[in-house]
């Protein structure tokens, strides 16, 4: 049975619709989504909590509307390989140099130069997270356009926790939770990697 999309996929659902009878395309929405992460890590690798909170509304718009490329792809029947790929490799990026990001900003914080070495493994868990995921769609046999959700219940997935970043970075918390988010990512690496491996197993059972 076919789960149902997210509550933050329906509303973009919704609000992309106009985008149909315009000429932009999928894979300028997924780069126009980029480019708002890599602002926010930028903003936060400055270290200045004004520029913090300003960097975490962007982010998590920006992570809305990476929802936007997937939803006008299927309303306009643009799906494409390229933009498969591109939405991925964007994904990634955008965490990555998210956690990046933050780390280089906290360097002055309680964790010190350590910051920055989090902050880059948990940037480099995200990369490998997304060769781990393009595996398993390829296990799981998925139609072209298709790809492999993250685990939620609901009407919520995993990813959405992301969101409660900018009412944490509000409210000062933004070390905290980098440290919590870090270790979460680097987690989730783990687990894309078991299901990885499991997928391996399971191909070689039916051979």
């Amino acid at each position: 049975m076919k789960q149902a999309p997210p509550w933050d996929q329906r509303l973009a659902s919704i609000m992309v619709r106009p985008l149909t009878h315009t000429p932009v395309t999928p894979n300028q929405v997924t780069i126009f989504t980029l480019l708002l992460a890599l602002a926010a890590a930028a903003l936060f690798a400055t270290g200045d909590e004004t520029a913090a909170n300003w960097a975490a509304g962007l982010f998590i718009l920006a992570r809305f509307m990476d929802h936007f490329d997937g939803e006008l792809a299927r309303l306009t029947g643009k799906t494409s390989r390229l933009g498969y790929y591109l939405d991925y490799v964007a994904g990634a990026v955008s965490y990555g140099g998210l956690f990046l990001g933050i780390g280089i900003g906290a360097r002055d914080s309680f964790l010190g130069e350590w910051a920055i070495v989090l902050g880059l493994a948990a940037a480099v868990g995200a990369i490998l997270s997304m060769f781990l995921n393009l595996r398993i769609d390829k296990q799981s046999q998925l139609e072209e356009g298709e790809a492999v959700g993250y685990p939620g219940f609901a009407g919520f997935e995993l990813e959405d926790g992301i969101y409660l970043i900018a009412p944490i970075t509000w409210a000062g918390f933004l070390t905290l939770f980098f440290v919590l988010s870090a270790a979460g990512a680097m987690v989730y690496t783990l687990w894309t990697l078991t299901m990885a491996l499991r997928g391996r197993q399971g191909q070689r059972n039916q051979t």
